[in-house]
């Protein structure tokens, strides 16, 4: 019995399986760092990598901007098969990542100093961390780097060079942090040193990716000038919604966990492993966001408004089902996932309390994930904004409104209904203001 998929879920899933495959390898690298410090013998190792690997997430998070900036802007102008500007846009996302990454590396000290005035930890851990960081940092040029590149090959509709970029990089970080660890006893600096590899070994190979299967792109590179006011201007009023809706996400996140922290460590640590089953619901949901990035910037630029609402509509039908599965599959087995990440019958017995929550993510945030997506590649950055905004405002208001009453059960009830409330803004305004 063959599977009959039509011609435009077939486009979606060529981008969204690899962006899949992606999005779950990310957490892998600092999962490798962990596991080999853990074998070190001193707790201080591992406390060492969790904030460090915590302090450069946050970091990269917020320049997260230059990926799906890249991603939007050159759909758009693979649609309009404007192969001149295609090649402009990756070298102005690759010079304005290193001017970034320049000054993370020349800002290092007072990063370091502010981040750790922050985080409270023993000495011995601070002074491995301080470490960790003052070696990862330099990292900052290839990490960036390759947030460009990663943006332009899915908006150039090739989801795959990511995939295999990643995965590289998993095995080139394992290898070297093994090597420097065991045979050079280098402990958290070789843990480090095998992680800033990885990541020039990244970026390295996705210049030969492009620089071997883009090679009637390079007579463009010096054509034209890449840094004209027009362009900058577009390039920096996307990146800048994108910006700032990064920071109403990071305020949200942080919040979450700080705020679950101050109800003792069990809630704590229920809410991390509830927090578990939303990021992996949102790895597979990310992957349909790059499609709808890629095809949504392709269609628009090519002013195939037919293709766009189809594939707007496929996206849909594909959301429905997926947040169906996932809230069916966690409702059957998502309290055995939990006794798979903890044996502390407390914990698990706590997380009970509070398990319809999880079981309300999918339906209640499928939307706001594709539509994140269709924004991006429309550039329609402002409604992407203004959904986060009043998203993140409801979160606030609900939590200091019912924390008294409701305590843990609020911050639950403001983060479902943050979820939802992206998703319905930011169709609001689409149906109001149109997109395309």
């Amino acid at each position: 019995m063959s599977l009959n998929i039509s011609f435009t879920s077939q486009r979606i899933l060529h981008i969204a399986l690899p962006s899949i495959v992606s999005n779950i390898t990310v957490p892998l690298l600092g999962l490798v760092d962990v596991t080999i410090v853990g074998h070190l013998g001193s707790a201080s190792y591992i406390g060492a990598i969790a904030i460090g690997g915590m302090l450069f997430n946050m970091i990269y998070w917020i320049f997260g901007f230059l990926r799906m900036g890249t991603s939007g802007l050159t759909a758009q102008s693979y649609g309009a098969h404007d192969l001149p500007e295609v090649t402009r846009i990756l070298l102005r996302s690759l010079g304005i990542s290193l001017l970034l990454a320049l000054a993370l590396l020349v800002l290092q000290y007072p990063i370091r100093i502010i981040a750790f005035h922050l985080i409270d930890a023993s000495p011995e851990v601070r002074e491995l961390a301080s470490l960790y960081f003052h070696i990862c940092i330099w990292g900052a040029p290839a990490t960036l780097g390759l947030y460009g590149f990663t943006g332009w090959f899915i908006g150039m509709q090739n989801s795959r060079f990511p995939m295999f970029i990643a995965i590289a990089q998993n095995v080139v970080n394992i290898v070297a942090s093994l090597f420097f660890v065991f045979a050079c006893n280098m402990k958290v600096a070789g843990v480090a040193l095998g992680t800033l590899i990885a990541q020039y070994a990244g970026l390295f190979m996705a210049y030969l990716l492009w620089f071997r299967y883009y090679r009637p792109l390079r007579k463009y590179v010096r054509q034209g000038a890449v840094f004209t006011r027009k362009a900058m201007s577009r390039f920096f009023q996307v990146n800048r919604d994108i910006f700032l809706r990064t920071l109403c996400l990071v305020a949200v996140t942080v919040f979450f966990t700080s705020t679950g922290a101050a109800y003792g460590d069990v809630t704590l640590a229920v809410n991390t492993l509830l927090m578990q089953l939303f990021t992996l619901f949102s790895y597979i949901m990310d992957g349909f966001a790059y499609a709808g990035e890629a095809l949504t910037g392709k269609y628009i630029g090519a002013r195939n408004r037919t293709e766009l609402l189809r594939t707007v509509r496929h996206l849909f039908g594909w959301g429905i089902m997926l947040s169906l599965a996932f809230t069916l599959l966690y409702g059957i087995g998502g309290k055995g996932f939990l006794g798979l990440l903890t044996n502390e019958q407390t914990v698990i017995d706590a997380s009970g309390t509070y398990f319809y929550w999880v079981l309300a993510i999918p339906l209640a945030g499928f939307s706001a994930f594709l539509l994140d997506g269709i924004c991006i590649g429309a550039t329609a950055t402002s409604i992407m904004l203004k959904g986060m905004f009043a998203a993140s405002a409801s979160f606030f208001l609900i939590y200091y409104t019912l924390h008294d009453s409701l305590q843990n059960h609020a911050l639950w009830m403001g983060f479902i209904v943050y979820l939802a409330l992206r998703g319905i803004v930011q169709a609001l305004l689409i149906a109001r203001k149109g997109i395309g």
